[in-house]
């Protein structure tokens, strides 16, 4: 179809962005490196963001560092297991999953869960992508209720 989402992006630069920041919060969860220097470093050597949302995946960032301890203490409702236990790859998917949840309305619940589930067949484990749905799916009735009881289209 080729629409267009917010800001006049196509949903393909908005799953490039969140593609790349997944792979930059990982970094910043496993370096400790501050995240105004990930950003910069995938900025001037990452070639996924040239056809990318930028500005979306700097907020995906910054946004997931600022939050970080509210997304931790949101998540670990949903989670079987301390989230320090769970694998930094499903961590990083869960942590941006959660931020969209909660800081971008805009975004349908289902995209966030489809999204985050592509990426966990990505990048995580073979079975992680069913782990990321749960939690998320979850996470998705709780914080957006009104959205999540509302009949399909």
């Amino acid at each position: 179809m080729g629409g267009r989402g917010a800001k006049g992006f196509s949903p393909n630069a908005r799953a490039r962005a969140r593609r790349t920041a997944v792979q930059a919060v990982y970094q910043w969860l496993i370096t400790g490196q501050a995240m105004s220097g990930i950003i910069q470093e995938f900025e001037e050597g990452n070639p996924e963001l040239k056809k990318a949302d930028r500005t979306y995946f700097r907020d995906l960032l910054q946004g997931t560092a600022r939050l970080s301890a509210t997304l931790d203490e949101q998540l670990q409702g949903y989670l079987d297991r301390p989230l320090a236990e769970v694998n930094p790859v499903e961590s990083a998917i869960l942590k941006l999953g959660m931020y969209e949840l909660l800081q971008h309305p805009e975004v349908p619940w289902r995209v966030v869960l489809n999204e985050s589930i592509e990426l966990a067949k990505m990048f995580g484990a073979e079975q992680s992508h069913r782990y990321i749905n749960g939690v998320l799916d979850r996470a998705a009735h709780a914080v957006r209720s009104v959205e999540t009881s509302a009949p399909a289209i």
